[in-house]
């Protein structure tokens, strides 16, 4: 059953009544600038076609919400008292973007809501950013208020930080809340500027879940945005954005802070070099754009893990020199984004189930995003 019926169909059934409408947010993939966003740096995320439904109704003086994903678990409050939620799970998002909205003067209504999603949790593809802002259209949409994609995007990083405790940047809220369908999204995370990259329409970008469950929560993502503090507090620059590789090597780091730092500036260059290779449709640069930049998340960010690595391996052997593969979100597992002509996709796909096999021996996930258009398909 699609997820967008899905969501009605739980609404309908724990509320007795249809909803008075279904909310949408994509997930996304980030092409390059991994890590770079909480530097302040350049990141060049695309929206996807798997996302997160919220059917919604008016509430009855409290907000009721049915998470279909959970085994049908459930969530109440007052709308401008949420508590948190030990430990953190989906409930600390509905409760954080309700509190997060509020503190942005923006108004949240008493409401039924019943979430249904299709990314594939632990992925890298940015389910709870999804959640945050599908949450956030669907309480805009109980008010009759129009909210900006900056306002849903901070309220959302807001409820990252403050209720599930993950100190992200802002580059997934940005993407899923301001992305364009098949295109991808240059976002200068310093200052939120932002534009839409076309990407060929004879190109796709494929999805491939590595079958390690990844989490951010238990304090590898928290410690290297720590290790980037330190290198810019060390640098004398406001964040690593404004720091040049020449003063990274001459500085007196720590070795493990230098080769943290050393990714970021690096990342950051490599994301304005990938803009340049898309719009000249320049896919085998492309490619070795992003090998570099898996060998950086590799070897200096140290983000990635074996199964992860022989992954990227198979798909960049697969694909030869028409363009390119490399791990995408936070790390330590999800997936890896291979970019490359949408006439190798069959090929490609065949390769992947072939020579690669995930570690607990589960099937391996695969999605086609088309370039150009709309996404490919309703991600059920």
């Amino acid at each position: 059953m699609p997820t967008r019926q899905r969501a009605i169909d739980g609404y309908a059934r724990r509320f007795g009544e249809a909803p008075q409408g279904v909310a949408f947010a994509p997930g996304r993939v980030n092409l390059i600038g991994e890590h770079v966003d909480y530097n302040g740096g350049l990141v060049l995320p695309m929206p996807i076609a798997a996302g997160t439904w919220v059917a919604y109704g008016p509430g009855q003086g409290g907000v009721e919400a049915l998470a279909l994903d959970f085994d049908g678990a459930e969530d109440a409050f007052l709308p401008g008292q949420p508590a948190p939620h030990q430990p953190a799970d989906w409930r600390s998002y509905l409760r954080g973007m309700a509190a997060g909205l509020a503190a942005c003067g923006l108004p949240v209504a008493p409401a039924r809501l019943a979430i249904a999603g299709s990314i594939p949790r632990g992925s890298g593809l940015s389910s709870s950013a999804s959640l945050c802002v599908a949450l956030g259209r669907a309480f805009a949409a109980l008010t009759g208020t129009e909210w900006s994609a900056s306002d849903l995007a901070l309220a959302a990083q807001a409820a990252e930080h403050q209720w599930a405790g993950v100190h992200c940047g802002i580059m997934d809220q940005m993407a899923v809340a301001a992305g364009e369908p098949g295109h991808a999204l240059l976002l200068d995370c310093r200052n939120l500027a932002s534009r839409t990259v076309a990407l060929p329409a004879d190109w796709a970008v494929m999805i491939v879940q590595s079958g390690v469950r990844r989490g951010l929560v238990d304090g590898h993502y928290n410690a290297r945005r720590a290790d980037c503090e330190v290198a810019a507090a060390a640098l004398g620059v406001p964040s690593l954005r404004e720091a040049s590789l020449p003063q990274v090597e001459a500085a007196a780091l720590d070795p493990v802070v230098r080769r943290r730092a050393r990714h970021v500036v690096e990342e950051i260059g490599r994301t304005r070099q990938a803009v340049t290779a898309i719009e000249a449709a320049d896919l085998p640069t492309l490619g070795r754009i992003l090998a570099a930049s898996h060998a950086s998340l590799r070897e200096l960010f140290e983000v990635s893990v074996p199964p992860v690595d022989d992954l990227v391996g198979v798909l960049q052997r697969a694909i030869g020199d028409a363009g390119g593969a490399r791990m995408t979100g936070g790390g330590f597992g999800g997936a890896v984004v291979a970019v490359l002509p949408a006439a190798l996709t069959s090929q490609v796909h065949a390769a992947v189930l072939a020579d690669y096999r995930a570690p607990d021996g589960a099937p391996i996930q695969i999605m086609i995003e088309q370039t150009g258009g709309e996404p490919a398909g309703e991600g059920q």
